[in-house]
């Protein structure tokens, strides 16, 4: 599998707004399922299962390509723009 430019071009994670959750959802009062870490600006937002959906409309809103999962033993990365993992 090969890794796109977005993904390639990261450097090291940046500090995690908050580790409490999903940023948007406590600011609402809301629920998640999973945690999402843009790689850009430390957002932490909720999956795709959740039903905000913060992590997708941050990069929608955004334009940072690159998530990770903020899940405890878990390093993935997805890029929105290529629809990639790593």
């Amino acid at each position: 599998m090969s890794v796109c430019q977005d993904i390639a071009a990261l450097g090291p994670d940046p500090e995690p707004h908050t580790r409490k959750g999903c940023e948007d959802c406590l600011a609402a009062g809301g629920t998640w399922v999973h945690l999402r870490l843009c790689l850009a600006c430390g957002h932490v937002g909720c999956c795709d299962s959740s039903p905000a959906k913060h992590a997708s409309k941050h990069a929608a809103e955004t334009g940072h390509p690159v998530i990770r999962s903020f899940e405890p033993g878990e390093s993935w990365r997805w890029c929105f723009v290529h629809e990639t993992a790593a």
